[in-house]
Formats: structure tokens, C-alpha cells, sequence
């Protein structure tokens, strides 16, 4: 059985250059690409209207920007190509974000040694995910490691090793489990690590990928891990055990590589986003693809539902699935539930 989406509309030339990540909150979205300024659009009106430019943010572009899933919308965070993480709040009178603390590589570098890392310090910061409560930060670098920081102190709070001292492989996906509870990183040799927060220690190394992981979920129950990458399968985990209980992947001879994995609130659906500019959701229960869209043959490299609220595209539409796409084709493209009411 197939769910049908339609295309509810398209933002064309959003951003000057490629998208390369997008982060919704309960009523707008940002998006980041390779150029300087941050975009929030509202998803309270049918047009998707941009509400805010943060101009100059990233100096030479961003590759990350994240909300917390499940938070209440206040806080963003984003890492530009110069290593830079920057954290952002919502101004409650008139809505507007702006800075509110940033982390720059070399207090991140300070602050290991301080804590014992050894060496030169950490690699450059990649992926970032914020925590339900928004108030903790992952992020992963190039020499494999996870970071984990407290915000309002401005401190970091753990650092999780995946090599020998910091030899790790290019950690290029992490998650944060709405519970608070797990922490999970995706890494170019194709290992997907989970943590325990609570513990500070790995509690799983998963198998069932060789290839380079971009992007790694937790379900909202936090009873699923979903990893996808370079090999075009999306393993699914169960984080009770950490076993591999499954690959969902379509008929294919040469699968595309995966670029973004996102679950829908209920955990019932998986979102993904590909390099042959297709965006794909699937029925994880049954293992199989319920509908498939392809507005662009162009590289996509995020997908994200959007937060399920009654204002969202007007009176009575909140409660259909919403979900949006960008990348390489510099638009953003957001779907609607055919059947939603």
C-alpha cells in the first residue's frame, strides 16, 4: 500500500548556492548552503515566505544547521566550512534569531587538552545535533571523535573516542536521542557507533555497513537506529540490544548514495534524501518504499519532516505530514499528505 504526497510548493532559488542542510522548529525553517547567511522561512503560511536572512554567519558557507527535534524551537545551531559552530536563539517578543554564543575550533582544541585528549587538539568539526531540551550539543570531527557540549556553560561535558588517540575515521553523521539517553555518530569507514550518555562510554559498535556513513537517526522512541550512506541500503538497528534487524532498500542495480535520514513523529516513517535527487519515504514496519518523488535529478542533500502543530499551513492542516527537500538544485521543495486533513 502507497501514501500519496503532493508537492505543496516550491521556493525557488532559495539560496545562491547548493543547500546543504535544512532544520525545522514548530513554525519555520532554516536552511544553510554554501553561502554566507543563514535563511529561516515561515511554515505558518502556504507560501513558505521568508522570514529572516541572518546575513554574514558563516563566512565561507555552512554545511550543518540543526533544531531540536521535539524542542520548543528556541535554539539553532550551525557550523560553517571554517570550523566555526555558532548557536542561535529566537527572540520570544518579535521571533527573530540571532547569535547568541559560538564555539570556535580553537576553544574546542584548548578544551580537550584541558580535559586530557592529548595532542594537537580535535579535527575539524563536521556534523552537530542538539539534544530534545536544548540545551546540549553533539558534534563529530574529522579525526573520529564525539564531542559533546553544555551550552549555557560553554563547556565541553564528554568526549566519546572512536580511534586510538583520535585516529578515528571521519565521523560525518551524529544523533542525539530524544531521551537524552544515546548518542549515535556515523563514520567514513562505514562504522556506526552508539554511546551512552549516562555511562560515558560506547555501548555498541554496529555492522552492516562497509561504506562511508552520512547520516544516522534515532526513532523517536529511541527503540531504532537507521544509518545510510555511500552503499544506497538504510540498516536499521535495534538499540535494546544493538542488534541489525533489517535493510530497507529498493530495487536497484546501482542504489544511489544516501545523503539524509529523518523519522516522522510517530516513528512509523523514515524520510530519506539521495544523490540522484530523490526523496523516498518509507514504511519501516514493512520494509518497503510507500512513495517516491523525484522534482530534481540534481543532488539532494537534506530532507526533514516537518513538526506536526495546528498552525501550521492554516486552521485545520496541521495534523497531514508535511515534509521538505533541498539541495544541489539551490530550491526548496516541501510535500503535504494528500489524505491529510
Amino acid at each position: 500500500m502507497s501514501k500519496q504526497y503532493l508537492t505543496a510548493h516550491t521556493v525557488d532559488e532559495a539560496h545562491p548556492a547548493e543547500i546543504f542542510s535544512l532544520a525545522p522548529t514548530p513554525t519555520s525553517l532554516f536552511s544553510a548552503s554554501g553561502a554566507s547567511s543563514l535563511r529561516v522561512h515561515s511554515t505558518t503560511e502556504t507560501t513558505f515566505p521568508l522570514q529572516q536572512t541572518i546575513p554574514n554567519a558563516h563566512k565561507l558557507g555552512c554545511h550543518h544547521v540543526c533544531t531540536a527535534r521535539g524542542g520548543q524551537g528556541a535554539v539553532a545551531a550551525s557550523v560553517g566550512f571554517g570550523g566555526e559552530i555558532k548557536v542561535w536563539t529566537k527572540n520570544e517578543e518579535d521571533g527573530a534569531w540571532s547569535l547568541d554564543c559560538e564555539l570556535p575550533p580553537s576553544k574546542q582544541k584548548q578544551q580537550q587538552q584541558a580535559n586530557g585528549g592529548g595532542g594537537g587538539g580535535g579535527g575539524d568539526v563536521w556534523a552537530i545535533a542538539l539534544s530534545s531540551d536544548e540545551g546540549y550539543l553533539a558534534c563529530t570531527t574529522s579525526d573520529g571523535r564525539i564531542h559533546v557540549w553544555d551550552i549555557a556553560a560553554l563547556e565541553m561535558i564528554q568526549t566519546y573516542e572512536t580511534g586510538a588517540r583520535g585516529a578515528g575515521s571521519f565521523a560525518m553523521a551524529v544523533d542525539l536521542s530524544q531521551d537524552g539517553r544515546l548518542t549515535a555518530s556515523g563514520h567514513e569507514s562505514g562504522g556506526v557507533y552508539v554511546f551512552n550518555n549516562d555511562a560515558g562510554r560506547m555501548v555498541y559498535s554496529l555492522s552492516g555497513l562497509a561504506n562511508p556513513v552520512r547520516a544516522v537517526a534515532f526513532s523517536p522512541g529511541c527503540k531504532r537506529l537507521a544509518a545510510a550512506g555511500n552503499a544506497g541500503v538504510i540498516a536499521i538497528y535495534d538499540m535494546e540490544h544493538g542488534e541489525h534487524v533489517g535493510n530497507l532498500t529498493a530495487p536497484s542495480s546501482r542504489p544511489a548514495w544516501i545523503t539524509s535520514l529523518d523519522w516522522n513523529d510517530t516513528g512509523e516513517y523514515l524520510l530519506s534524501g539521495s544523490l540522484d535527487g530523490k526523496v523516498k519515504v518509507w514504511d519501516v514496519a514493512r520494509g518497503v518504499c510507500v512513495a517516491t518523488h523525484s522534482e530534481t535529478d540534481t543532488a539532494l542533500w537534506s530532507v526533514r519532516w516537518l513538526p506536526k502543530t495546528e498552525r501550521a499551513l492554516g486552521p485545520g492542516m496541521g495534523k497531514s505530514e508535511k515534509f521538505c527537500a533541498a539541495g544541489a538544485s539551490r530550491s526548496i521543495t516541501f510535500y503535504r499528505e494528500a489524505t491529510g486533513s
